[in-house]
């Protein structure tokens, strides 16, 4: 009977051990998964910040459909657009993006071969405070540059003008806004004798505790020189993730072109996200 009673006390201690390392070992689970909740929402964060001091490598797909007079062509508009970040001192950085476009386009014309082609290429540097101003925003300003490509899809331009943004970011929601003016200060007159152009970027983010970004964004040009307004709206979702090592942002959504010029993209298209990231 006694030996009965140890090995029920036994029986039972060991229960309550190999519970409370459940218990335990689940607690570490679910903080582990909160922690990395937490660090892929910062690096949304960041990322929804165009002067954040990370390095990225964005690649975004986009499907535009409906070119030309007789909206018959359509392209394929890969943007690669790296962002780095430099510190020039303990309270500023100094950010650049560069937009390289690669270009697959079906003119829709009969008889015309399809062209693959590089764009024009726009270098924009930021100078940004690392302190945020007194009302919590994030600013940062400086130059962009056109600068030709000379192929077939080229305006065989250069160019060169100011830029600036400014952003906020409240909770899960960041707001604010880019812009930049380019006037030609040289090149060829074989495609266009002058640019003189306005780009203007509203935007408005959403991060979820699951680190899904919704980004609603125009990004839209006011070419000076024909009197002519290019105003699509992007709606899209992107996920912070890791593909084995590699922090990146996997997403997709649509645009909607509310103005373009007559050869230009008309209706809906797609847009396809990807983004390599480098957090420090």
């Amino acid at each position: 009977m006694k030996n009965k009673h140890i090995i029920i006390a036994g029986a039972i201690l060991c229960a309550s051990q190999l519970f409370a390392e459940s218990v335990s070992i689940e607690g570490k689970e679910e903080i582990a998964v909160k922690s990395q909740s937490k660090s892929a929402g910062d690096v949304a964060k960041k990322l929804a910040n165009p002067v954040a001091a990370m390095i990225s490598l964005p690649i975004q797909g986009n499907y535009q459909p409906n070119l030309g007079a007789n909206d018959k062509g359509s392209q394929w508009l890969i943007n690669v657009q790296p962002v780095i970040p430099f510190e020039l001192n303990d309270d500023w950085n100094l950010i650049s993006r560069t937009i390289i476009p690669l270009i697959s386009k079906d003119t829709g014309v009969a008889g015309q071969d399809r062209i693959h082609a590089m764009g024009d290429i726009v270098q924009s540097v930021w100078a940004s405070p690392k302190a945020l101003t007194e009302n919590g925003w994030i600013w940062g300003a400086g130059a962009a540059f056109l600068l030709p490509s000379d192929s077939e899809l080229s305006a065989r331009k250069w160019g060169a003008g100011p830029t600036a943004l400014a952003l906020k970011q409240d909770g899960p929601w960041t707001y604010g806004g880019l812009f930049n003016h380019i006037w030609s200060v040289g090149g060829s007159d074989a495609v266009t004798s002058n640019v003189n152009q306005t780009f203007v970027q509203p935007f408005l983010t959403y991060i979820t505790p699951q680190a899904v970004t919704i980004a609603l964004n125009t990004e839209s040009i006011y070419d000076w020189q024909n009197d002519q307004w290019t105003v699509p709206i992007n709606l899209a979702v992107t996920k912070v993730m890791k593909i084995g090592s590699q922090i990146v942002s996997v997403g997709g959504g649509m645009t909607y072109w509310a103005e373009a010029p007559e050869n230009g993209p008309e209706g809906f298209g797609v847009r396809l996200l990807f983004t390599f990231i480098f957090p420090k």
